[in-house]
């Protein structure tokens, strides 16, 4: 399997700090508005296209962190994929199943269904980790996570090739 590694993902995507808003919406629209998008992505597409997906279903997994996305790919280069992490500024109330306010975002986007399925699924196995929790609420910086996230990634590999 060749796919693109979270790793990829969130160094294409970046880290974003005190990130405003008071609803998901306005949380989406100002985390949007702070990544640099290829040039074939605007802002007002993304944006519309994660709030339908939120409409259908809030992204909240549970434990303070959402990832939403679109339903469809927007892209059509993956090299163009990414997902952006974002601590927001206070939390928010995101229709989280536990209740627990959102503090920290996820947004993936993909370029293909696979791959989008793929990354999604690899970013909720991401958020069971211990280590990594703590380091989203002790809002580690850029560096941190990447190294982080390289080493649960790792260890998926060595487990997989058992």
């Amino acid at each position: 399997m060749n796919d693109i590694s979270l790793v990829d993902l969130i160094q294409s995507g970046g880290v974003l700090r005190d990130i405003e808003g008071s609803a998901p919406k306005d949380v989406l629209d100002c985390m949007i508005q702070h990544i640099h998008l290829p040039c074939s992505l605007t802002t007002d597409v993304l944006l519309q296209a994660v709030l339908e997906r939120e409409n259908l279903m809030a992204t909240s997994i549970g434990g303070g962190i959402a990832i939403p996305h679109p339903r469809n790919p927007l892209l059509s280069e993956k090299n163009e994929q990414f997902v952006a992490i974002a601590f927001l500024k206070q939390p928010v109330e995101w229709q989280a199943l536990d209740g627990v306010p959102v503090q920290q975002v996820m947004l993936l986007v993909s370029s293909s269904a696979r791959a989008h399925l793929h990354s999604l699924s690899r970013l909720h196995f991401l958020c069971q980790e211990e280590a990594f929790r703590s380091l989203l609420a002790n809002q580690a910086s850029r560096e941190e996570i990447i190294r982080a996230v390289g080493v649960i990634e790792k260890g998926w590999g060595e487990k997989a090739a058992l």
